[in-house]
């Protein structure tokens, strides 16, 4: 493991909401991105730049959908690529997404580090997750192991090939344990991180004074309830893939800046200890910062690419924790 986290940044506009939807507003401006993400990442230090790109049916009606537009414009200069090989077959075709993740791979695996299988496959829902359609796990172990075969063949060697979740739970729990089991030997040493998508003081209340220990608590539960007993090794990373803090109505851009100095000084603080290796932001910039719902404003800038406080708390934090 590296001295410091990786860090990066989701930098497109649209998010999913609650409803199965998405939260959309004023078209992305790449000149804009590509100025905050320089800077965001100060002395050329290597910065993940996350992206979303969706598998379905061929007879959906539905648009592909890629978010933001053509994300590899914005690799390069040490800017590498995080793609979400998202998995949204109504028909449950594993074998076309496995076909659609080797892909990927041969198109973009020379500026990608990290390749994430399926987003959020525990969560069943929603339909803009990837839990909400059948034959999800196969998809899951099916894609992971075609990506590391594919990148192998390619000779990406840097390449790292993992999926994600969120907190679990409940009936929940054992999702990484099924997965695992499912896939055997084979899907387990494919592995090249894991991922975890979290959101505390968003969805339930965290008292300000309380948030540090409540994101070592869960990341150190996480490692050892969750990854553990599942047959993953310590040595396989796990990767924050989302994190993040909506503005607006009663929640003031001062306290995001708040929230993100202590979410992200925690997980730099137990890196160690729990074995985090990288950090990804959501988002760069809202949705649409006219629209008072919280899923249209978890940009660090407002839609019109102006700093809310917390662009600068993220610049100081990749500053001082970055690897």
């Amino acid at each position: 493991m590296s001295d410091g986290l990786l860090f990066g940044i989701y930098p497109g506009g649209a998010t999913g909401d609650d409803t199965g939807g998405l939260a959309t507003g004023p078209k992305d401006d790449p000149e804009r991105i590509r100025a905050a993400l320089d800077r965001l990442r100060p002395g050329g230090r290597p910065f993940l730049v996350r992206g979303y790109i969706s598998f379905v049916d061929a007879d959906d009606t539905r648009e592909v959908t890629q978010s933001p537009e053509r994300v590899e414009q914005y690799a390069g200069d040490g800017l590498v690529l995080d793609l979400v090989a998202q998995y949204q077959s109504r028909s449950g075709d594993v074998a076309g997404y496995v076909g659609f993740v080797r892909d990927l791979v041969r198109r973009h695996g020379h500026r990608t580090a990290t390749l994430q299988v399926t987003e959020e496959p525990n969560m069943t829902g929603n339909a803009t997750l990837d839990g909400y359609y059948p034959r999800v796990r196969e998809a899951l172990v099916e894609g992971v192991v075609a990506a590391a075969d594919e990148a192998r063949r390619q000779g990406f060697d840097r390449l790292r090939v993992g999926f994600n979740t969120t907190p679990l739970f409940g009936p929940g729990a054992d999702f990484i344990a099924s997965v695992t089991d499912l896939g055997g030997e084979r899907f387990v040493d494919a592995l090249g991180y894991m991922g975890l998508d979290f959101f505390p003081d968003v969805f339930q209340p965290v008292p300000l004074d309380r948030l540090y220990d409540a994101v070592t608590g869960l990341l150190g539960m996480h490692r050892a309830e969750r990854l553990a007993p599942a047959g993953i090794a310590s040595e396989v990373p796990l990767h924050i893939t989302e994190n993040g803090w909506p503005t607006g109505p009663d929640r003031s851009p001062e306290r995001q800046a708040e929230v993100l100095e202590t979410t992200v000084r925690a997980i730099a603080e137990c890196r160690t200890t729990v074995g985090v290796g990288a950090y990804t932001h959501f988002t760069l910039r809202d949705a649409d910062s006219g629209v008072p719902g919280m899923f249209h404003s978890f940009g660090l800038l407002t839609d019109d690419y102006e700093p809310k406080p917390a662009f600068a708390t993220y610049q100081e934090l990749i500053a001082r924790f970055g690897g």
